[in-house]
């Protein structure tokens, strides 16, 4: 649907979504055009402060409450206070950096931040969801490789752009499992994913200065970026469908379904990661196969 807006969103009241990484970027964008519709959002942040702040400026019904998807200690204890039905989850938070660095719990950060954070709050969640979950991946994952004897890439030397291009991958591949899981469990929940397109925000801010210069020149605001978020959210879609931008190769303009790679259609590599990941974030998931 290339028209899609803002605008478009229905009217939300009585609903609770929950944004992960709300307090700036698209995850800010997405929160603010919830509320604006009538949701109930809670900003799932890792700083409560900072939250606060930018709920502030959110007219509407806003909560915060902490999440830390890099320490899986606080995904438990974000899952284990929540009461109620969840309308949306959505898995925005994610994190792109320079250097090897590592979770809490030991994990290389943007795979355990990226993936494996996502996966276990999903887990950890999905009894009290109702609606869908939505994922971030990005068009990066065309380039990702998933070698499960080494999804951390350990074996090789850090590369920023490889490790951020295998865990849009993972979010992938854990979207399509998902909904396949979700299917054989008769559940009507829906499980998507979205790519933003190239967007300003601040997930390049420890990038190269080229990468930097061609986010400041050729990206879209956080609110255009949110478009596709908000169409995977609300639109008339399958479940498992991949959504993002419409023009200049998927990076730009108004949100439509867009193609992945034949990596992430592959069944096989989708279930093997699910149980590996189940195995590192010691999470099952929650529902009973018919």
């Amino acid at each position: 649907m290339a028209d899609f807006t803002a605008a478009d969103l229905p009217d939300l009241s009585g609903r609770t979504a929950i944004v992960t990484g709300a307090t700036s970027g698209v995850g800010l964008a997405t929160a603010r055009t919830l509320a604006g519709a009538g949701a109930r959002v809670v900003l799932a942040v890792r700083n409560t402060g900072k939250g606060r702040d930018v709920a502030r400026t959110i007219p509407g019904d806003t909560e915060v409450r902490e999440l830390d998807l890099a320490d899986l200690s606080s995904v438990r204890a974000f899952a284990g206070g929540w009461a109620g039905p969840i309308d949306l989850l959505i898995n925005n938070a994610g994190v792109s950096v320079p250097d090897l660095r590592r979770t809490a719990d030991g994990f290389e950060l943007q795979f355990g931040t990226n993936h494996l954070g996502p996966f276990a709050l999903t887990n950890l969640l999905l009894e009290h969801v109702t609606g869908r979950v939505v994922n971030l991946s990005s068009q990066a994952e065309r380039m990702g490789r998933l070698d499960l004897e080494d999804p951390q890439g350990e074996r090789r030397p850090y590369r920023e752009a490889q490790a951020y291009n295998r865990s849009k991958l993972a979010n992938l591949l854990f979207t399509a499992e998902l909904q396949r899981r979700l299917n054989a469990a008769g559940s009507q929940v829906r499980a998507l994913a979205a790519h933003p397109g190239l967007v300003r925000s601040d997930i390049y801010a420890e990038s190269g200065a080229v990468t930097r210069l061609l986010v400041r020149l050729l990206g879209q605001s956080p609110e255009e970026g949110a478009l596709p978020v908000l169409y995977a959210a609300v639109a008339d879609l399958p479940g498992d469908s991949f959504t993002g931008p419409s023009r200049f190769a998927h990076m730009r303009g108004a949100p439509e379904l867009i193609n992945r790679s034949a990596t992430a259609r592959d069944e096989q590599l989708a279930a093997r990661l699910w149980t590996l990941s189940e195995q590192l974030t010691t999470t099952r998931f929650p529902l009973t196969h018919l």
